[in-house]
């Protein structure tokens, strides 16, 4: 969707995935477009990162912007800034 960079921390904002399967971590997904390098046709791309959520207030479907922080475990090196937007 988008992302812009604060402190040299990456943040990003995107669509929870998964919640409450796991204690303090969400599952969000964040969608680039860039362009081909051979055919120039814009692509979308969707990665998805575990993001620690300290107080366990997002749920899925929530808009939400993450910051880059230090890694937390294996593969969560993400934090919860605040959610947009709750799912209706």
């Amino acid at each position: 969707m988008e992302e812009k960079i604060r402190n040299n921390r990456m943040v990003k904002v995107g669509l929870v995935v998964s919640a409450g399967k796991m204690d303090k971590t969400i599952v969000v997904s964040v969608m680039s477009n860039y362009k081909h390098p051979l055919y120039k046709k814009i692509v979308k791309k969707t990665t998805k990162f575990k993001v620690h959520d300290e107080k366990n207030e997002a749920g899925i479907g929530d808009t939400v912007e993450i910051m880059e922080t230090k890694h937390l475990s294996k593969d969560k090196y993400f934090r919860l800034v605040k959610v947009m937007e709750k799912a209706k």
